[in-house]
């Protein structure tokens, strides 16, 4: 189960072999990053994001798991709720979704020709018999390499609106691929949802992530 409303995060399980249940949260992430004060490192910041998600949707669902999730031979559910959350570290200052116009034009007046570090927190939970039975945390850090758009393309960028809903300002799966020069790390990780970290954080809680593959002889779901 995806604990997230991206369709980019949701394109790169559907590519890797998994078809999720969809489920948003719902959080309120401006009131948790306040929650936490100033001394939170980014790393922190982004992975209690993504606990707050995950939760969200595993507390909701559990008291009715029947129907969301399937049951293999032996009556045993499995059920993972994956819940991830991204933001861009600059300047000593993490960016999520800038949402108008004129603040994404701001940002990519300071990223342009810079790099930075995209940094993406992830959340596992592993539900069993309508109980949360593990957890496992960890983040995902990308340096990415940005060019300098002219004003008129980033001026065309600005009017898609594709990158004021995004963490950081831009895509590196679609228009936004155009202006970063390249990465250091996981790709997967800078599109919203990294897949060696959730494999490894699948291997903490029990599972292979061979057993959520579409058509796995397993019962296990995500």
């Amino acid at each position: 189960m995806l604990a997230s409303a991206s369709p980019a995060r949701l394109a790169v399980l559907r590519s890797a072999g998994i078809e999720p249940i969809v489920r948003v949260s719902g959080v309120d992430e401006d009131a948790i990053t306040a929650s936490m004060g100033g001394s939170a490192t980014p790393e922190q910041v982004v992975v209690r994001l993504a606990q707050a998600k995950a939760h969200s949707v595993a507390n909701d669902i559990t008291p009715s798991l029947d129907g969301v999730c399937w049951a293999g031979a032996n009556d045993v559910l499995n059920c993972v709720v994956v819940g991830c959350d991204s933001m861009l570290h600059i300047d000593g200052d993490l960016q999520g979704k800038p949402l108008t116009p004129d603040v994404t034009r701001e940002r990519w007046k300071t990223m342009m020709g810079r790099s930075g570090d995209l940094l993406t927190g992830h959340c596992v939970v592993r539900i069993q018999d309508g109980t949360i039975v593990g957890e496992a945390v960890g983040c995902s850090t990308t340096t990415v390499h940005f060019s300098e758009p002219s004003e008129q393309d980033l001026e065309a960028y600005l009017a898609t609106e594709e990158p004021l809903h995004v963490a950081g300002a831009f895509t590196l799966d679609s228009l936004g691929g155009w202006f970063v020069d390249r990465i250091e790390g996981d790709p997967s990780s800078v599109i919203g949802i990294g897949l060696p970290l959730v494999r490894t954080l699948l291997h903490e809680v029990g599972l292979s992530v061979a057993e959520l593959w579409r058509d796995s002889p397993s019962p296990a779901q995500l």
